[in-house]
């Protein structure tokens, strides 16, 4: 039954993608917003206006984001036809190293070429069609977050009372520390987060502009914003830099020394960065974070990578307040560490062996 029963709810969640992906972004956006909303409401601010300030907030953060990108698209726009010259300069290159190395001439490199883009013309419809759904898709789960997130605010009094009578025999306390914890879980991995991606992009953009690369502003900022997706995110972000540096610079070693920033970057977010600035706060050990990883890309693909590290925090807060649940919630979280005895110092440890030595020749 428990099988049968988590097969169903994996089913459901995939079958209501559509809704519960909003829903689940407007739920942690809600919380985030909360402390804010509540704050000017204490200044007799009403709370239909105090939740309308904080979806302004959020939305000029938004806007600004996408302002930024769209600038830089433009300027990638002036500089295409330098960057095709560049990228026909280095296919001919490379059909010239394929055909001394391996003795495949041009016209069949060509022919071959020319059977995969028919390929690709062929399947680029099901390709638009599908991209073009999943804009449109996009586009409708952003125009339904607002009004999800205002109403999340304005009715948590009443969401409250529901769940007071759903766990009636619970001290109502206990289901408001429940509730404090999740929101100090999500907040603090919310704006950890935050504060992480700001130090990545001025990394990554030091290094870039270090190696003379074009658009490391923007290059820096959208791998730091991709490492919303855990361990992935910053790989994918790496691509288009070296990209670049293969189309602009004249030396190969100008890529390697990109990917050599990001793996550098990569090895400090994962070592020092992160751990230090969201440390423990989140409570999920690597191997349950890396589970709920991909468990959420196969159900909800990138929303579901991206939803899956703060919702596992808050199933494991749920589970260490629910008895018999207890054992679930120390398997999500960070083993405990060893009590290990101190030692003695190791001088300590040959003096005594030498004054023992020094008996036993007395002896």
């Amino acid at each position: 039954m428990v099988l049968i029963s988590l097969a169903l709810l994996l089913w459901g969640l995939d079958l209501g993608a559509g809704l519960l992906v909003p829903l689940s972004f407007s739920f942690l956006f809600a919380l985030l917003l909360h402390p804010l909303s509540a704050r000017l409401e204490s200044w007799k601010v009403p709370r239909v206006l105090a939740i309308f300030i904080c979806l302004i907030v959020i939305i000029a953060a938004l806007v600004g984001i996408m302002y930024f990108i769209i600038a830089q698209l433009m300027n990638f726009g002036d500089d295409l036809p330098e960057l095709q010259a560049r990228f026909n300069q280095l296919l001919a290159e490379l059909q010239g190293f394929i055909a001394e190395r391996f003795g495949v001439n041009e016209t069949r490199q060509l022919d071959w070429l020319r059977n995969q883009a028919s390929g690709a013309v062929a399947s680029s419809g099901a390709l638009l069609s599908g991209t073009l759904g999943a804009t449109t898709s996009t586009f409708a789960d952003l125009s339904l977050m607002p009004i999800f997130i205002f109403f999340f605010l304005y009715y948590r009094n009443f969401f409250m009372d529901f769940l007071n009578r759903v766990f009636n025999h619970t001290p109502n306390e206990s289901i408001m520390d429940v509730g404090y914890k999740i929101q100090a879980v999500v907040k603090n991995h919310i704006m950890g987060l935050f504060l992480v991606i700001v130090i990545l992009a001025a990394l990554n953009t030091v290094g870039l502009l270090l190696l003379g690369i074009k658009y490391a502003f923007f290059f820096g900022a959208l791998a730091a914003f991709l490492n919303i997706i855990p361990y992935l995110g910053i790989l994918i972000g790496s691509i288009l830099p070296i990209t670049m540096a293969l189309l602009t610079k004249d030396s190969i070693w100008y890529a390697v020394g990109v990917a050599a920033v990001f793996a550098f970057v990569q090895f400090l977010e994962g070592n020092f960065i992160t751990p230090n600035i969201v440390g423990s706060k989140v409570g999920v050990n690597p191997l349950a974070a890396i589970v709920a990883l991909i468990l959420g890309g196969m159900i909800w693909g990138v929303s579901g990578m991206i939803l899956s590290i703060p919702f596992t925090a808050i199933l494991k807060v749920i589970f260490d307040h629910v008895p018999g649940l207890e054992p679930l919630g120390f398997l999500l979280g960070e083993p405990p560490k060893e009590q290990v005895k101190p030692h003695k110092d190791v001088l300590d440890e040959v003096a005594a062996s030498a004054k023992e030595a020094v008996r036993t020749v007395a002896k």
